[in-house]
């Protein structure tokens, strides 16, 4: 199999599942569009980046927003609570370092997030970083997303 082979049709049907119904149990398409932004920083996968980047003008996301999110935890109030919320919990689950996601994050998610959209937001985590992975793995350059 090519590097250009992207995934196996039924892997990627699976992925491409869990990423929608990830992003609709979320309930704020801007937020999860900086979400997986993040991640895909995280993870220097510059096609998410690409692509993750113009969904999110699509979506409206400021470019206020966008030229600060790799900066976030300093940017003052770029960021409401919420958001500040989902990109801690998006770099704890996408780093790991400790082996694990710090108590004080996952609490602060909680408060700002319903129990279903908490799952969800993980769920967007995690497959945006399955993404992430292949894409790297595969090594897929950016310019190949088309809205």
């Amino acid at each position: 199999m090519s590097r250009t082979s992207l995934l196996d049709r039924e892997v990627g049907r699976a992925m491409s599942a869990l990423s929608a119904a990830a992003k609709r149990g979320l309930g704020d398409p801007a937020l999860a569009e900086l979400v997986m932004i993040r991640a895909s920083q995280l993870n220097h996968c510059a096609f998410c980046l690409d692509m993750h980047l113009a969904i999110a003008r699509e979506q409206g996301v400021s470019e206020r927003q966008l030229d600060m999110l790799s900066g976030w935890e300093e940017a003052g109030d770029v960021f409401d609570g919420r958001e500040r919320a989902a990109l801690a919990l998006t770099e704890a689950v996408t780093v790991l370092t400790d082996g694990f996601v710090p108590d004080e994050v996952y609490v602060e998610a909680g408060r700002r997030f319903a129990a279903a959209e908490l799952a969800h937001l993980v769920a967007l985590v995690t497959a945006v970083n399955s993404w992430n992975r292949v894409m790297v793995a595969r090594r897929i350059p950016p310019g190949g997303y088309t809205p």
